[in-house]
Parts: C-alpha cells; sequence; structure tokens
C-alpha cells in the first residue's frame, strides 16, 4: 500500500481560501501577513501534518535552513557528557526561534576531527558550522576558511584568532580560583585537566601556573593530571595526590563528575570533602549546589553560549561581510558552605 500523499502548499491554501503566496509568508512568520492569519495557516499546517521539503527549498535557495554543530563524544563512558547539556539547549532553541533546525553531528573520541568534518561539509546537510573542542593548532579552521563556510568555534586555538569565536576565559578562571584556594592557605593544590590537545586546558594550566608563579608557591608536575573526562579516571587521579607523601590540600576537578570523583576519593580515606581538603570545580549544570559540600564553584551560562554562537553564525549566513563575532565569555564564582540546598 502506498504511504499517503505529502500536503503541500498548494493544498493547504486551497482548504483555507487563501493564496500559495499568503500560507508561505504565513508560515515564514512574515510580518506583512496578518496575525490571525498567521496563527490560522500555521493551525492548519500542523493539523495536515506539513513540513518544508528541504532539498527542494535547497535547490531553489541554496539554503537548507539547517546548521550543524560537531559535539565529540569525551569518551565512551556513561554521562561524560553531561556538561555539554546546557550548550545543546542553547543552540537548539536560539536555531528554532530563528526559522533553522540544528543538527547533532556527534563523533566518537578516537576520530579524526578533520575528517570529520569534511565528512559533514561533503553531506551538503547545513548552512554553516559549529565546531567544539579546539585544539592549539586546529586545521578545522584553515579547511573551513579557504572553502569560504560559515562557522563558528566554541573555543579558541592558539593561532591568530581571526575566525568567530564563543569561548570561555578558562585561563583567568583557574588563575583566580588558584589565588582564592592560596588566600585560604591551601599550598599543596591539586589539578585536575583532560587530554593535553585540548586547547582549553592549556589555558587552564597557564592560569594555574600564573598564580602559584605569583604566590611564589613551586610548580609541583605531580599535582597536575591529563585524564579522560570520566567519574573514575577524575577518581583515580585524585587518589594518586591524596595518597602523596605530601599529599594535595585542596582539589581543582575539571567539571562536576571531576567532583564527584574527588569527593569519592576524599571520603574513602575518611577525609570530609570541603573541610579537610578544600574543592573547586567548574560547574555548567549547578549540579555542586545540590550536593551539600563546602566548595568554590565556577558557574558559566552555556545555555547562553549556545545561543551567541548559533546567532554570530546565522550573522555570518545572512550577511557574509559582517564583523565576525568573538567573545570570551568570564562567568562568576560562587560559594557553596555545605547548607546552600
Amino acid at each position: 500500500m502506498a504511504p499517503p500523499a505529502r500536503p503541500n502548499l498548494r493544498q493547504i491554501a486551497a482548504s483555507l481560501g487563501l493564496s500559495v503566496t499568503t500560507v508561505s509568508r504565513a508560515l515564514k512568520e512574515g510580518p506583512e501577513v496578518h496575525p490571525r492569519t498567521r496563527a490560522r495557516v500555521q493551525k492548519a499546517a500542523a493539523k495536515a501534518g506539513y513540513a518544508p521539503n528541504v532539498h527542494g527549498l535547497a535547490l531553489r535557495t541554496g539554503r537548507t535552513r539547517m546548521i550543524a554543530a560537531i559535539l565529540p563524544l569525551e569518551t565512551r563512558a556513561y554521562v561524560a557528557d553531561l556538561a555539554k547539556v546546557p550548550l545543546i539547549e542553547g543552540m537548539t532553541l536560539a536555531a528554532s526561534e530563528n526559522g533553522y533546525a540544528l543538527s547533532i553531528f556527534s563523533t566518537g573520541p578516537e576520530e579524526d576531527q578533520l575528517w570529520s568534518l569534511q565528512r559533514l561539509v561533503q553531506s551538503g546537510m547545513s548552512d554553516g558550522i559549529i565546531i567544539t573542542r579546539m585544539m592549539a593548532k586546529d586545521p578545522r579552521i584553515a579547511f573551513l576558511k579557504e572553502r569560504s563556510i560559515p562557522f563558528v568555534a566554541f573555543g579558541r586555538s592558539a593561532t591568530k584568532p581571526d575566525y568567530a569565536y564563543i569561548d570561555v576565559d578558562n585561563e583567568a578562571m583557574v588563575r583566580e580560583a588558584t589565588t582564592k584556594l592560596v588566600a585560604e592557605k591551601h599550598r599543596r593544590i591539586a589539578l585536575h585537566l583532560l587530554t593535553r590537545d585540548d586547547e582549553s586546558c592549556e589555558q587552564r594550566l597557564r592560569g594555574y601556573r600564573q598564580a602559584l608563579a605569583k604566590a611564589k608557591l613551586p610548580f609541583d608536575p605531580v599535582l597536575v593530571g591529563h585524564e579522560e573526562f570520566t567519574m573514575a579516571a577524575s577518581e583515580s587521579f585524585f587518589e594518586s595526590v591524596l595518597d602523596l607523601p605530601k599529599p594535595a590540600t585542596a582539589l581543582m576537578c575539571s567539571s562536576e563528575l571531576g567532583l564527584l570523583g574527588a569527593i569519592s576519593a576524599l571520603r574513602k580515606r575518611g577525609l570530609v570533602p570541603g573541610r579537610d581538603v578544600g574543592l573547586f570545580v567548574r560547574d555548567n549544570t549547578r549540579l555542586s549546589k545540590y550536593l551539600a559540600v563546602p566548595l568554590l564553584a565556577h558557574f558559566v551560562d552555556l545555555a547562553e553560549a549556545g545561543r551567541l554562537a548559533v546567532d554570530a553564525l546565522l550573522r555570518q549566513i545572512d550577511d557574509p561581510g559582517s564583523p565576525l563575532t568573538q567573545i570570551v565569555m568570564s562567568g562568576h564564582f560562587e560559594r557553596y558552605r555545605g547548607s546552600d540546598v
């Protein structure tokens, strides 16, 4: 049995006694169409199950009204990518509000990121791309620029920033957090980072070393760990620095999952988290607020970062000659006393 015919604009227009042009403009939220007519058309289209033909639209206009975000998995461990959820939410809402669909192009942690990008570009699925997990010398930047493909980076590489980006000031965040821990009399501060290829981790390491140097404290490489983005890896690293002859007196966690690993490592040793050993976490989800543990947290609104990234990308798509958006978000610190729930 053949599937039911796909409803089209002409059928919807005929059922409402309107022109095809009016229906088309109403579905695009055209200001020239009366709001009541727009609502009437949209209700009829939804009832009929109408969806625009993306391929036909691309042939007529050269646009798909779709954008893509490449989000590599941090690892294959469960919930390792929890911190990305606010970013995805912000991008999704911003795209929808502007009449675009967002496609999440998720890749495995071991996949070559340039190869993944090439596959996406060859598919012709999107009008622009958001790339993440920036490397110090990121080949994806040159690849996209050479092909004049609209793109925005979430993060920065170590090369000349001649492209649009939304980033977090990771260097300042860790420098200030380390300084705050030093002011609380901590002298053995452990820093947990992700892979060495991730430029944001190098930025955090620079901030850490700057704060130690200013406080005239020695840099001990044993107190810095480059691990996977998992609770188990975090727990393992923090266990190692807590078991040193001169143990760490404060733990700096790269994420909420890292914080959970740190708390586990402390409790296994009979230590009270946040009291016997200081804690700092970069928290994207405010999870740390509900753990009833004394700690210092740094919060950045990643949903807003997602919105900013989409807005910057659509600006390039609609006006290729417009100035590039380059925003570094500072975020803010919050102190939880253990009962702020």
